[in-house]
């Protein structure tokens, strides 16, 4: 038999749906998908599994949130040993600094959730204008679907929990990507989660690069992405296709201007822990000083000090100093010292990936330190003859994730805050403004989109649904809004647009009287 061209593939097509149909009709749905994820990738499935479990709706009771949220905080609570120990592998923080810099903000964070999400998640009633004084008007916040939780490596668990805090309380599914770089904090998370929360709508993905680009060619509703600003880059390109929404927590060199009248010892006691806590690897550590040739010397001698105080005269072997994550990054930013002036430090071991805490001085603004963040354990000081040219050389790099001035002077303080923009901004202190639930966190141009944190956190991962309910009576006030439109349909309309309400239950009560006579008034001259 001679088939006509294209026969052999329709035979075949037709072939399938026989398939297809022999499946449908004998399997269970569990068994259908059983087959069809079988020829999956084990992200896909992820995925998959994450938005079927979403759709049972189960997430969006208020309650299974609360429990979701409190089993979260009773693994911190029971398992903090194993979490030390794999952040010592990968950081070198102690149990104590594990606890200081990475869990405690977290529980903090779940029971500050705990206590309000049911006040959060009510719907909230807004004020109306005239038009709308007898609806109900009022914002429903919803879960947005499936979220796509990135995390990074420098503090892992508190930029990738965190995160998921938010996605779990405003109802959600997510699949968390831990960073692959801390291998034993990954593997320890990819481990605990499941028993403790629901491992079938917060799924964790291990893996490098392959596995984040696969993830990312999935369909997700939210993706939250804590890195740099490359990665980003890549993240918002891949999220466009399905015009997926995102928050990028990104970093950038955040400056931070020391006034030559302020407490330098202090000041300086400051900088230094934010600078060399946690090896310097902190998105929002001060990353170069701006301050006045005149008290150069000062600041480098109160830095030294201070380093003394908090690590010995050997850091290296001070259990409270971190190690660089791996030697990628190590040379990475030992290439930065090539063309600076070592003042303090500069002592290192590839072997161990220690860099000591430095200080360089007399830092130019082309130097190689000063061309993208340094994320390390590198303080350059760059002198500047006034505050004016501070906040000049400021502005003209990329807006930073955080800005960091210290005076006693509020008109220095302000100036610097109204003349300069970047994601937040603190004055005679450093990080602390990470620990406010009450203040948004996030970057602003190049160091991020959008913010989280508390409540913050809760609207960013929820759809905030304006909703209008309105009654079928009082149709006669509806008869301007109806053509044809007239000049004095247009007066009308005016007047209950513009003018807004916000009253008590009597004065509703009285409000909607006068409501009524005056659509009476508006049927009869219309």
């Amino acid at each position: 038999m001679i088939l006509a061209p294209g026969a052999a593939v329709g035979e075949l097509c037709i072939f399938k749906v026989i398939h297809l149909f022999l499946i449908s009709a004998f399997c269970s749905f569990e068994e259908i998908f059983f087959i069809w994820s079988q020829k999956m990738s084990r992200e896909q499935q992820a995925v998959a599994r994450a938005r079927k479990a979403f759709e049972t709706g189960r997430s969006k009771s208020v309650e299974y949130r609360i429990n979701q949220l409190k089993n979260l905080q009773r693994l911190f609570s029971e398992r903090q040993k194993e979490i030390a120990a794999a952040i010592k592998k990968d950081l070198n923080k102690t149990e104590v600094g594990a606890q200081f810099y990475e869990t405690l903000g977290l529980e903090g964070e779940i029971s500050l959730f705990i206590k309000n999400l049911k006040e959060w998640a009510a719907p909230r009633h807004v004020k109306k204008n005239l038009l709308t004084m007898s609806d109900t008007v009022y914002i429903h916040p919803e879960p947005l679907g499936v979220v796509l939780v990135i995390g990074a490596w420098n503090y892992p668990w508190a930029v990738t929990i965190r995160p998921l805090i938010g996605a779990i309380a405003a109802g959600n599914a997510a699949v968390v990507k831990p960073s692959e770089v801390c291998v034993h904090t990954s593997k320890v998370m990819e481990d605990l989660l499941p028993i403790y929360i629901d491992k079938e709508l917060y799924p964790v993905v291990t893996g490098g690069v392959p596995e984040t680009q696969e993830l990312l060619r999935q369909k997700f509703d939210h993706i939250f992405y804590t890195g740099n600003s490359t990665v980003g880059k890549v993240i918002m390109e891949a999220a466009a296709k399905h015009l997926t929404p995102v928050t990028l927590e990104l970093g950038g060199k955040s400056p931070c201007y020391i006034d030559k009248n302020c407490d330098i010892s202090i000041a300086c006691r400051r900088v230094t822990w934010g600078k060399y806590s946690n090896c310097g690897q902190t998105c929002i550590a001060p990353d170069y000083i701006l301050c006045e040739p005149s008290i150069q010397n000062r600041v480098i001698e109160e830095v030294k000090k201070c380093i003394k105080e908090f690590y010995t005269d050997n850091p290296k072997t001070c259990p409270d100093y971190g190690r660089i994550i791996n030697q990628r990054h190590f040379k990475r930013v030992m290439a930065m010292l090539e063309d600076s002036n070592i003042a303090v430090g500069g002592e290192n071991d590839e072997s161990d990936c220690y860099i000591a805490p430095t200080v360089l001085r007399d830092v130019k603004p082309e130097a190689k330190v000063m061309q993208e963040e340094i994320f390390g354990p590198l303080l350059p000081i760059l002198p500047v003859s006034s505050l004016d040219e501070a906040i000049k050389l400021i502005n003209k790099g990329e807006k930073p994730l955080a800005l960091y001035v210290f005076s006693p002077d509020n008109k220095v303080i302000e100036r610097m805050r109204d003349e300069t923009s970047s994601g937040g901004f603190l004055a005679n202190d450093c990080l602390v403004h990470y620990s406010v639930s009450a203040l948004p966190f996030g970057g602003v141009g190049n160091s991020g989109i959008g913010c989280y944190h508390g409540k913050f956190s809760f609207d960013r991962l929820s759809h905030l649904r304006g909703c209008l309910v309105k009654k079928l009576k009082m149709e006669g006030v509806n008869d301007m809004r109806y053509p044809p439109h007239t000049l004095k349909k247009l007066g009308w309309a005016r007047f209950f647009i513009l003018n807004t309400v916000d009253v008590g239950w009597v004065g509703r009560m009285a409000l909607l009287a006068a409501l009524v006579m005056v659509a009476a008034v508006v049927i009869q001259v219309i």
